[in-house]
């Protein structure tokens, strides 16, 4: 078991070792920390060649092999090192912390550099438990950092996170939560609404009543006339984007053969990032998906982010026996409890030179990391995120599953390709998006305020002259088969971009100079007119039953002819166009017996409209809060879908 209050997984279990093999305490002349654990009994002979063999392969560090391997549990590999280092071994969590003294330091920087203060002595030395070998050059570092001689132990790598995060608790839930605040407020949604955005609202819904009292029926018009044509354009901006994503089909961003061609030995570290939130039913999932990545299991860095008050999954996270190479990260409780939130506090503990998000319930291919590598390399240096396509495994379960996998096979196959062909901002999925990690943070990271921070994050990343782009692979995740959690998932989808089309629009002049004409408009059209597509359906469809049901006399004396057929037609137009790219979708997936059901999405739009007019309520009264959509409610085993 983990230590207790650590939040650390168990690591696997040890193979038996021969029989009358007895644990031995490590020669004093021992130099290689192989033979080391060898001469303790930790591991056998063949075990450590075998080790050596993945080492020569990979380059690894034969620690880490080990652990990965669960050749050897983390406290007796770190006792060893101890011992070959010359310094005390010590378990940080059976000792007093609370250091205030050294609260001013950055929890972040010694995250990195991986050493924590501990205690302090009374002859005023400080004891620092690291788990880097302590060289001279190190102490020396560490004393100019305190001010004050140091005494140096060893501990391990998930010790020093756990002294990390209970040292510095508030100030990791305040970076987390506040930090993008601080440093760049106009790119914050903590404030929804600016003074300058309300001014503008209240002039427009004083003219708009002014309007309906002096002339109802010419206000009415041009108001419907405004929605009509506005929806169309938002419309066919999709269209022509798909077509562009269409055109681009065959052009494939990393081939399998420069996916093959990266040794084991040329792979970086990766981090995995997976927030996990009542997620317990999906938690062995999880588990046997990541175990299925073609990577080298000790350059793998899985961060499970796991909120303070979630026993349950943390509980079902443990019982699945994860490997050492999975890190329970407690996430601080704290407003907002956010995904974000939680991200922000695994960017703290990652070491890896990339970083990817996974859902609990995700399952990526397995050649998803490495194609990654491939494609940031091939990319260029402000290449700083690339997306994967997300589609689902259970996209045949029942008329609501049909419809998503119609939208994210048009979205992640076509859009998402159109829109890097003509550089044009990309708002992030919200899983599957891998980052070069120092961009990221230098990006502040995520939104703990914005309710759809992926999306954000892409056209912050924009905004900031950075390039996103989309890689050829796919994780297939849980298409939602519940229409109320269905309505609750997309509420919180569409409140983000309102979210983020206000963020991104204070100050529009700025916003034009910074990224160009064409990338504001891309945005405006996609991310304000998504959103406000879904809005105009009610009215447009209340036009289209009111020149159905009343006679032409009736709708004369409101609407101008001109206004009506014009209204009508970008209507059908519009609504034509989105199931003519529903249709697209399938064909690259091979799931042709999705087309015709393709018929039907100006009946999931409605759907989308209750969504979209909930979020609007919610963007007023709670801005900030996170609908949970629950997942693990399919009968249907996530085994690999149409790529």
């Amino acid at each position: 078991m983990p230590h207790a209050g650590s939040n650390q997984a168990a690591p696997a279990a040890m193979p038996p070792l021969p029989e009358g093999h007895r644990r031995r305490a490590v020669p004093l002349g021992a130099d290689r920390i192989g033979d080391a654990l060898v001469s303790s009994g930790h591991i056998t002979r063949d075990q450590l060649d075998w080790a050596l063999g993945v080492q020569h392969r990979t380059g690894s560090r034969l620690g880490a092999i080990l652990l990965a391997a669960g050749l050897v549990s983390r406290p007796s590999l770190y006792q060893t090192l101890a011992e070959q280092w010359g310094v005390p071994f010590v378990d940080v969590t059976k000792v007093p912390l609370g250091l205030s003294t050294w609260k001013k330091l950055d929890p972040v920087r010694l995250a990195r550099e991986l050493w924590v203060p501990i205690h302090r002595r009374r002859d005023g030395s400080v004891v620092v438990a690291t788990s880097q070998q302590p060289t001279a050059e190190r102490q020396a570092a560490i004393e100019r950092e305190l001010g004050r001689p140091v005494l140096l132990m060893a501990t391990t790598d998930w010790d020093v996170d756990y002294a990390l995060r209970h040292l510095f608790r508030d100030q990791l839930l305040d970076a987390a939560s506040h930090g993008l605040w601080r440093n760049d407020r106009e790119h914050s949604a903590r404030a929804v609404v600016t003074r300058e955005q309300g001014a503008v609202f209240l002039v427009c819904l004083l003219v708009l009543v002014g309007g309906l009292v002096a002339e109802p029926g010419p206000t009415v018009a041009f108001c419907s006339a405004v929605i009509a044509c506005g929806f169309l354009v938002s419309v066919a901006f999709k269209f022509a984007v798909c077509l562009v994503g269409a055109y681009h089909e065959t052009f494939v961003q990393v081939t399998d053969e420069e996916t093959a061609a990266i040794e084991d030995g040329d792979l970086p570290t990766y981090t995995i990032l997976v927030p996990c939130y009542r997620e317990a039913n999906v938690v062995p999932n999880l588990m046997a998906h990541l175990a299925a990545l073609d990577y080298p299991a000790e350059k793998l860095d899985v961060l499970l982010l796991l909120e303070e008050d979630d026993e349950e999954t943390r509980a079902a996270a443990i019982a699945a026996r994860p490997p050492a190479t999975v890190t329970f990260v407690t996430v601080p409780r704290g407003q907002p409890q956010t995904k974000p939130k939680a991200c922000n506090v695994g960017l703290v503990f990652a070491r890896g030179e990339y970083l990817v998000i996974y859902d609990a319930e995700d399952k990526p291919d397995p050649d998803q990391l490495r194609r990654s590598v491939a494609a940031f390399r091939k990319g260029g240096p402000d290449l700083v995120c690339v997306q994967a396509a997300l589609n689902y495994f259970n996209a045949e379960e029942n008329a609501l599953t049909r419809m998503f996998a119609l939208e994210y096979s048009f979205w992640f196959d076509y859009m998402l390709t159109g829109l890097s062909a003509l550089r044009l901002p990309i708002p992030l999925g919200g899983t599957s998006n891998h980052f070069r990690t120092d961009e990221l943070r230098l990006l502040g990271g995520w939104d703990p305020f914005n309710v759809t921070e992926d999306a954000d994050l892409g056209i912050r990343a924009a905004a900031l002259s950075r390039r996103v782009g989309v890689v050829n692979s796919t994780t297939f995740e849980e298409a939602n088969n519940a229409y109320r959690n269905f309505v609750r998932q997309r509420s919180r989808w569409i409140k983000g971009y309102l979210q983020t089309t206000l963020v991104h629009l204070r100050h529009p002049v700025e916003l034009v100079r910074t990224v160009g004409w064409r990338q504001a408009v891309g945005f405006a059209l996609l991310i304000a007119g998504t959103p406000a597509s879904f809005l105009a359906m009610p009215p447009l469809y209340a036009l289209l039953v009111a020149s159905i049901v009343l006679p032409p006399s009736a709708m004369a004396a409101v609407f101008p002819g001109w206004v009506l057929w014009m209204s009508l037609a970008n209507f059908l137009l519009g609504n034509a166009l989105m199931v003519y790219v529903s249709m697209m979708g399938v064909f690259k997936r091979r799931r042709h017996r999705l087309v015709l059901w393709a018929l039907l999405n100006p009946f999931y739009w409605l759907l989308h409209a209750v969504a979209a007019y909930k979020a609007l309520g919610q963007l007023v009264l709670r801005p900030h809060y996170w609908e949970k959509t629950d997942h693990g409610l399919t009968s249907v085993q996530p085994s690999a879908g149409p790529r």
